[in-house]
């Protein structure tokens, strides 16, 4: 690992770029040269010389990781794949930074933004919802949608992409979205009627000529598990592969190396099956029995998991087996309506497209069914659907597999790869061999001066005793009322955050907005809270990162424990054990890496920018009251702290008068 004060060789290309006299500097209004992003260019840089191989950086929050991998590959001419961890941040790549480096290093290379087929309007599907809502049988709630539908099929004959996250129609979970959108189950690929004007096509037909092409994560992996979503090759062959927000990949590459078959998914088989049959086969009534049976079955499923919520092990709610005549059941039924749909499947694409699906959800059960001592079957409860899920236990392998197989310069990069110096969780989990070269590089931003934390004195009682959130309120109550600016309160399980919500309803002065997580779309939440400038947000796990407000409108990050997953996860339970068999230890591992991560993640929130100032204030006893609390301590920037929250007020108080005077 190399430090970022090792001086720079001025030879390189994209140190120049990143100069104060550099290309960027004179094209970016506001840019300022920094010396760990250069630092990181010139990693990236001899990544690509020695090609193929792999590089980890964790590039701290101000470092400009963005613009330090962007000018070193647009400068290599190399063509080059990146992938972001969130549609978000890949939108905003694509639209803003690539354009911005683009211009200011007089190259333009061809350009691809490529999503996962759901993003992308259906031709095909759109009319048979038009047609279905318009119907002599469409009730009154597909009629309610046909203005809806009507503005769709506008944005159809308009739109260049047929992204729908740009039409500004739908929201992402409107019941219409799936009804417009295809699949990889439900694409009729090439015997689709609108298959020429598909926007699928086009925008892999784009990528496929790029030179640059950014996806997501989850396009990533789709393409890297060999999955095929129905026709064509998905990504380019490539010189380097950018993995952005890469602490987020070994997670999702667990669901896209697992297996999962669920009730809506059938139910879906169902309705698509119906509306086929009566158009093209409405004689052949053995196949409305037939899916009859079957959604029967799936909801009779349901039925059954009523009890369960959230995630658990399928050990415990299927104790000796209790459910596994349910399942041989939907089995036989998912076999009967396969062999129904493929005697009717000559008929029409549509109809062979449902064949094949039917087939491949029985595939998927049998394989979910069948014990593997390398995977972990568990069960996800939702309010209206049921998920059976079979997850590796360590995607490491897979990964590492599906990188050889597609030799390139690789570079893995995020905020947070690193416990303390140390790669080698990160190594691990992404696949990566133990000796890969890496590089830490620190904020540029001035925490002493910038930052304050702040952690209790005495300590509040254990976080397991039940009196602990209103503890962890009456604590920072200071924090929650005197702060002229607005702040996040984050929080590890849902089960607080409504505790902590319900008190501080009663308790927050007037006039100061309390928003909370899953009372509105969480966009909504970000632009009340941004609008505002004083209002407190109370958010899960989806707050703790991905988050970027500057200013005074978030000065205060207030975390009431440590991060540590879930005991009860069914996967984690699972890899515990798994590793507790190998001799080793799951904690000093695994959940402690992964909570000091997280912690880095939440504790990013803060601070943005250089001109930002703010208090981090951690309530949890643990942090000093245990030996691995130094961990967290030790992987956090080099904070001011004090014990007391009226000394943090003051502190920002004099960092805030001290920016107005400069």
């Amino acid at each position: 690992m190399s430090d970022a004060s090792d001086p720079i060789p001025a030879v390189s290309p994209a140190v120049r770029a990143l100069s104060p006299e550099g290309a960027i500097a004179e094209a970016v209004e506001g840019f300022r040269p920094r010396a760990p992003q250069q630092q990181m260019a010139l990693a990236v840089e001899d990544a690509l010389v020695t090609a193929p191989g792999a590089l980890l950086v964790e590039a701290a929050t101000g470092v400009g990781k963005t613009f330090a991998y962007l000018v070193p590959i647009l400068q290599s001419r190399r063509r080059a794949l990146i992938s972001t961890g969130t549609k978000t941040l890949q939108d905003q790549l694509f639209e803003r930074d690539l354009p911005v480096v683009c211009e200011a290093l007089g190259y333009h290379p061809r350009a691809a933004l490529l999503k996962g087929r759901a993003n992308y309007l259906c031709h095909y599907r759109l009319e048979l919802a038009a047609a279905e809502a318009g119907g002599a049988r469409g009730g009154s709630v597909q009629r309610e949608r046909l203005p809806v539908i009507e503005a769709l099929q506008r944005f159809a004959r308009t739109s260049g992409t047929g992204d729908l996250g740009q039409a500004g129609i739908l929201a992402e979970d409107s019941p219409l979205w799936p009804q417009v959108t295809s699949t990889v189950d439900n694409c009729l690929a090439g015997e689709c009627p609108s298959y020429n004007d598909c926007f699928v096509v086009q925008a892999r037909k784009r990528a496929q000529e790029a030179d640059v092409v950014v996806v997501n994560h989850h396009l990533l992996l789709a393409d890297m598990a060999l999955k095929e979503e129905g026709f064509g090759e998905l990504l380019p062959e490539v010189d380097a592969v950018i993995v952005d927000e890469a602490h987020q990949l070994p997670d999702i590459a667990g669901s896209f190396f697992g297996v999962a078959v669920g009730t809506r998914a059938l139910k879906e088989l169902a309705r698509d099956t119906r509306r086929e049959q009566e158009q093209h086969a409405p004689e052949m009534l053995d196949i409305r029995q037939r899916i009859a049976e079957l959604e029967a079955c799936a909801g009779d499923l349901l039925d059954a998991s009523q009890a369960w919520e959230g995630r658990s092990s399928w050990d415990e709610i299927n104790p000796e087996g209790a459910l596994d005549p349910l399942l041989d059941r939907l089995d036989a039924c998912l076999g009967f309506a396969h062999d129904a749909l493929a005697a009717a499947a000559p008929r029409a694409p549509g109809l062979e497209q449902l064949r094949a699906r039917s087939a491949q959800l029985l595939e998927r059960l049998r394989e979910w069914r069948e014990d593997s001592p390398d995977t972990v079957a568990w069960a996800e409860r939702f309010s209206q659907s049921l998920i059976l899920h079979r997850t590796p236990l360590d995607a490491a392998r897979p990964l590492a597999q599906r990188r050889a197989a597609r030799p390139a310069a690789w570079v893995f990069t995020s905020a947070t790869l690193a416990v303390g110096d140390d790669f080698g969780h990160a190594a691990r989990r992404l696949g990566l061999p133990a000796d890969v070269a890496s590089e830490r590089l620190d904020s540029p931003f001035d925490f002493p001066r910038q930052a304050c934390l702040v952690h209790p004195h005495p300590p509040l009682p254990n976080p397991n005793d039940p009196r602990y959130t209103r503890a962890c309120i009456a604590w920072a109550r200071p924090l929650l009322r005197d702060n002229p600016g607005g702040g996040f309160f984050l929080f590890t399980s849902h089960r607080a955050l409504r505790e902590a919500a319900a008190i501080l309803r009663a308790e927050l002065p007037p006039g100061r907005e309390l928003l909370v997580q899953g009372e509105q779309p969480r966009g909504d939440l970000l632009a009340r809270f941004r609008e505002s400038g004083s209002a407190w947000l109370l958010g899960a796990h989806s707050f703790w990162e991905g988050v970027d407000i500057r200013g005074e409108a978030l000065s205060v990050v207030i975390i009431d424990r440590l991060p540590f997953a879930s005991p009860s996860d069914p996967v984690l339970q699972a890899r515990a054990a798994a590793l507790e068999a190998e001799g080793r230890s799951p904690f000093m591992e695994f959940t402690l890496p992964q909570a000091v991560l997280a912690l880095k993640q939440g504790a990013g929130r803060l601070i943005r920018d250089a001109n930002d100032a703010g208090i981090l204030a951690l309530c949890d006893p643990r942090l000093t009251g245990k030996p691995y609390g130094r961990r967290f301590l030790a992987s956090l920037p080099a904070f001011h702290r004090t014990r007391e929250p009226a000394a943090a007020l003051r502190f920002l108080a004099q960092a805030r008068e001290r920016d107005a005077c400069v």
